[in-house]
C-alpha cells in the first residue's frame, strides 16, 4: 500500500510508432516507471511478466490489434488499471464500442498537447490511487468483519425490534463469555424503561447483583465506552464495561458487561477478569454492527408501510410513462406500424415516438436512456418532451440535426449526471418512400426484404454517431434509401438484442444451448416471421426462452405494404 501511496507507479506506453513512443517515455519517466511496447501482443507480454499498471496509454491505430481490441483483454484480470486511448483519427464506431464497454477511461487525439496528456494522467492516477486505498480498506475490514462474524450473523435472524434487543444482548453475552450482560434502550437521548437482560447460570454466584446504572450515566455523556474497577472484600480487583451503540450519531442503546466466576465444586467464586484493550475493541466492533442491526429494527416496520406507499407511487408513475408513449399508433395508407416497449422494472429508460407531420412525413424514434428505474424514466421523459417540439415544428430539421439540438438540449445534464442517452430517429416520406435516418451510439436499424431470405448477411443501416450526452457538440451525418413495397424497417433497443434465447444444437435438435440474440439473430428471427409482420408474435418467440427480463425492451417496426 506504501508503494501505491507515495512511490512511483506503473505506466505503460504503447504505440507502433517508435517516434511516438519515445516522446511518451520521456513525458513521463520522471514520475513513473515506464514500460514501452510497439505493439499490442508484446504489450501483453509485458503485463503477464509485469502485473498490473496503474495507466495503459495506447494508440488505437495499430497492425495486428488496434487499441480497443488490446484493452478488452486486459479489463478482467487488470479491472483497477485506467486505460487512455490515443486516436488519429474519427473512428466512430471504436470510440462507441469503447464508450460502452466501459474500457476507456479517455480518449484523446493526435497530435496531442503534452500539458493536456499530463493533466489526464494525473487524474488518472488520482483516482487509481484512490481505488487501492479503498481496496485496502475494504480486505482491512473484512478481516475484521470475520471475528465477529459469529456475532453478527446471529443478530441479523431477525428484524423483529425485541426480538432483535434481546438476540443482541444474549448473542454478545454469550460470545464474550460474560457473566451478566444488560442492554437498555435509548429513545430521544433518554433511557427506556425496558431492559434487556443476559445472565449465565452456570457461572454467576446466586447472591451475586449485577447494578451498572452509574457506568451506563457516564456513557451518556460520554458517549464512549467507560471501565470501572471494583475491589471485593478479598481484595481482588475486577471491571465492568459499558459500550455505547451509536449508528451514525444517533445513540441507539448501552450494553454494559460484567464476568466473574464460579468454581462449581468449592461453590466459591473464582478469578475475576480484566477486560484488555483488544477486548474492549472487539466488543466496540461488535457494538457498532449491533447498533447497525438494532437501527434496521427499529425501522423496519417503517419500512413495511413506506414499500407499500412506494409501490403505489412507482404504479403511478408507471401509468404515467405509459401514457407518455404513444398509445394509439396512427394509421397512413400504404404502411403499418407496429410498437411495444416493456420496461424491465416499473419504470425504465427505454422510448419510442410515432409522429405524423402535418405535412405527411413519418417520423419513427426508439431511444434508451443508460441505467435503469426513475433516473432513467426522467431522462426519458425529458427526451421525448424535447424530441415532439423539434419535430412540431413547421419545418422539421434532417434527422442529425434534430439529434444534435437534442443533444444541445439534454447534455449537460446529461454530463451531470452520467448518463447517456442512445437514439435512432427516422423519417420516412410515404410519396416518395424515401427514409432518411440519424443514429446516436443505437444500435443498428434493420430493413428486411422478401429478397433478403436469399442473402447471407443481415441489412443494417451503419451510418452512426455517437450516443447523446458523450460530447459538447454532437456531429454526425446521416444515412437515406428507398424502401420498396414488402420490405420492413425494425428499431429496437439492446435488452431485445441481449435477451438469451436458446439456440438448437447443429448435432442434435433436442439439445440447445442460451445464447445472446444479438442484431444478426433478430435479422434472422424477423425472416422467419409471417407476413404481415406480428411484432407480438416476434416478441413471444423471443420470450418463450427468456426466464428473467435483464433489461427495459423496446421494439418498433414499419412495414411497406
Amino acid at each position: 500500500m506504501t508503494e501505491i501511496e507515495a512511490g512511483k507507479l506503473k505506466l505503460m506506453v504503447v504505440d507502433d510508432e517508435l517516434d511516438n513512443l519515445d516522446l511518451l517515455y520521456r513525458t513521463f519517466r520522471r514520475e513513473f516507471k515506464v514500460y514501452k511496447a510497439n505493439d499490442a501482443r508484446t504489450a501483453l507480454e509485458i503485463l503477464e511478466k509485469e502485473g498490473e499498471m496503474a495507466v495503459i496509454i495506447s494508440d488505437q491505430r495499430m497492425p495486428e490489434m488496434n487499441g480497443t481490441e488490446f484493452f478488452g483483454l486486459t479489463v478482467e484480470r487488470f479491472p483497477d488499471t485506467i486505460r487512455i486511448l490515443l486516436t488519429g483519427f474519427t473512428d466512430v464506431e471504436d470510440l462507441v464500442d469503447a464508450i460502452n464497454s466501459g474500457q476507456v477511461f479517455r480518449y484523446i487525439t493526435k497530435p496531442w498537447k503534452p500539458d493536456q496528456l499530463r493533466s489526464l494522467v494525473d487524474q488518472a492516477t488520482q483516482i487509481y490511487r484512490l481505488v487501492k486505498k479503498r481496496t485496502f480498506s475494504l480486505r482491512r475490514s473484512l478481516k475484521r468483519e470475520s471475528l465477529v462474524n459469529a456475532v453478527t450473523t446471529a443478530i441479523r435472524e431477525s428484524l423483529d425490534y425485541p426480538t432483535m434487543l434481546q438476540k443482541i444482548v444474549a448473542t454478545i453475552g454469550q460470545t464474550f463469555e460474560a457473566t451478566c450482560c444488560l442492554l437498555k434502550p435509548i429513545e430521544g437521548e433518554q433511557l427506556t424503561p425496558e431492559e434487556f437482560f443476559y445472565k449465565d447460570n452456570n457461572a454467576v454466584a446466586e447472591n451475586y447483583y449485577f447494578n451498572p446504572t452509574s457506568l451506563i450515566e457516564k456513557v451518556l455523556v460520554s458517549r464512549n465506552y467507560e471501565l470501572a474497577e471494583f475491589t471485593t472484600d478479598d481484595g481482588e480487583i475486577y471491571q465492568q464495561l459499558a459500550v455505547p451503540l451509536i449508528y451514525q450519531q444517533d445513540l441507539q442503546a448501552v450494553l454494559a458487561l460484567d464476568q466473574q466466576r464460579c468454581d462449581t465444586q468449592k461453590a466459591t467464586l473464582g478469578t475475576y477478569r480484566n477486560w484488555q484493550h483488544e477486548d474492549i475493541e472487539l466488543i466496540s466492533g461488535v457494538a457498532e454492527q449491533a447498533a447497525l442491526a438494532l437501527s434496521q429494527a427499529k425501522l423496519y416496520q417503517n419500512l413495511q408501510q413506506k414499500q407499500k406507499q412506494i409501490h403505489a407511487e412507482l404504479e403511478v408513475a408507471r401509468q404515467i410513462q405509459h401514457n407518455l408513449l404513444r398509445q394509439s399508433l396512427p394509421e397512413m395508407e400504404g404502411v403499418k406500424v407496429q410498437a411495444c416497449c416493456y420496461p424491465a422494472r416499473e419504470v425504465g429508460g427505454d422510448f419510442f415516438e410515432v409522429f405524423v407531420h402535418p405535412k405527411g412525413d413519418l417520423w419513427l424514434a426508439v431511444g434508451d436512456v443508460s441505467g435503469k428505474g426513475v433516473p432513467a424514466a426522467l431522462f426519458m421523459a425529458s427526451a421525448i418532451s424535447v424530441l415532439r417540439r423539434e419535430l412540431s415544428q413547421e419545418t422539421p430539421p434532417m434527422p442529425n440535426i434534430v439529434m444534435k439540438n437534442l443533444n444541445q438540449a439534454l447534455g449537460n445534464d446529461l454530463v451531470s449526471n452520467n448518463y447517456f442517452i442512445t437514439l435512432v430517429l427516422a423519417r420516412y416520406t410515404s410519396a416518395t418512400k424515401q427514409l432518411v435516418y440519424a443514429n446516436a451510439g443505437h444500435i443498428y436499424p434493420i430493413v428486411c426484404s422478401q429478397k433478403d431470405s436469399l442473402k447471407d448477411k443481415p441489412n443494417f443501416l451503419k451510418v452512426r454517431g455517437i450516443p447523446l450526452g458523450i460530447l459538447p457538440n454532437w456531429e454526425a451525418d446521416f444515412g437515406e434509401l428507398i424502401l420498396a413495397q414488402s420490405d420492413t424497417l425494425l428499431l429496437a433497443s439492446d435488452g431485445i438484442t441481449e435477451a438469451q434465447v436458446s439456440i438448437k444444437s447443429n448435432l442434435s435438435q433436442e439439445s440447445s444451448t442460451r445464447s445472446m440474440l444479438n442484431q444478426e439473430g433478430l435479422w434472422q428471427l424477423l425472416l422467419e416471421q409471417e407476413k404481415p409482420l406480428s411484432l407480438n408474435k416476434l416478441l413471444n418467440r423471443i420470450h418463450v426462452d427468456t426466464e428473467v427480463q435483464e433489461d427495459d425492451q423496446t421494439i418498433l417496426s414499419l412495414e411497406i405494404l
